[in-house]
């Protein structure tokens, strides 16, 4: 679930929703997507850190809106649109929440470290090669990002950093692999 603005621009129609509800209903025959369902689709199992689980309850928190500790078949709708078609800075928004574990409204150098330590955890699932230096990525992104240099960054530093600067985009980049899997659902069906 990368922050690049959608290439997609067409509108959903009713048979669009109404295969999203057949999709969701196949999946959670309850009528509701609960957490350990939710880690079960995106890979988080026993195998997995205790870094990536909080990560993806973070991630489940952030689209259980009403705070029930389930995905309701509006809510779901409403992560696949962000996931598929949001606008960058809803995309950006929505990181944000994500990374603010404490929900202080501020990404402090621990949670940035985390942050980026996950990501690259998940961008070496995929290219097993990646090198990192969490401390020196997470230095250069307080530098280029936090602007009042108080040692944390606001919602809208993180903003304007994500979108100013293509590398600090590219570090801070949520992808839970989310789109393919969404997308691999929609093809599979078509």
């Amino acid at each position: 679930m990368g922050q690049s603005e959608s290439s997609t621009e067409k509108e959903v129609n009713l048979q669009d929703i109404q295969e999203l509800y057949r999709k969701f209903a196949s999946e959670c025959p309850s009528g509701n997507l609960y957490l350990h369902e939710f880690k079960r689709i995106f890979g988080v199992n026993r195998e997995s850190t205790e870094e990536e689980s909080a990560y993806m309850e973070n991630v489940f928190r952030s689209f259980d809106t009403n705070q029930d500790n389930k995905i309701d078949f509006m809510e779901y709708v409403a992560a696949v649109h962000l996931v598929l078609r949001g606008k960058l800075e809803d995309k950006l928004k929505w990181s944000f929440k994500v990374y603010d574990r404490d929900g202080n409204g501020c990404l402090d150098r621990r949670e940035v470290k985390q942050v980026v330590k996950i990501i690259y955890k998940l961008k070496k699932h995929d290219t097993p090669s990646i090198k990192e230096n969490v401390d020196d990525i997470c230095d250069r992104i307080f530098e280029l990002v936090d602007k009042n240099k108080d040692g944390q960054i606001s919602l809208e530093e993180f903003i304007e950093g994500a979108e100013k600067d293509p590398w600090v985009m590219e570090q801070l980049k949520l992808d839970i692999r989310a789109c393919g899997w969404f997308l691999q659902q929609q093809e599979r069906n078509t």
